[in-house]
């Protein structure tokens, strides 16, 4: 599996985290999250950088996404 990113902050009430990428990533991919307890897969529905909707965002970039399950920062994020 190749790593995409690290969760950096997760916003509980609202369901989201947010993601620095070391690896492009775009809406449509399935990734899988583990560490500090996650260990589950999920798609791509969508994405943010600043708050406006991207297709996809490159490494080095940090996006907010909506997650499945609340996930801790340091968790880190695989292309499933």
């Amino acid at each position: 599996m190749k790593k995409v990113g690290t969760v950096t902050h997760y916003y509980g009430k609202i369901g989201v985290a947010i993601l620095q990428l070391e690896a492009p990533l775009k809406v449509g991919d399935t990734i899988k999250f583990q560490g500090h307890g996650a260990d589950f897969e999920q798609p791509v529905s969508q994405m943010q950088v600043e708050h406006a909707d991207v297709s996809e965002a490159t490494a080095g970039s940090q996006v907010g996404m909506k997650v499945d399950q609340p996930v801790k920062e340091g968790v880190e994020a695989f292309l499933a």
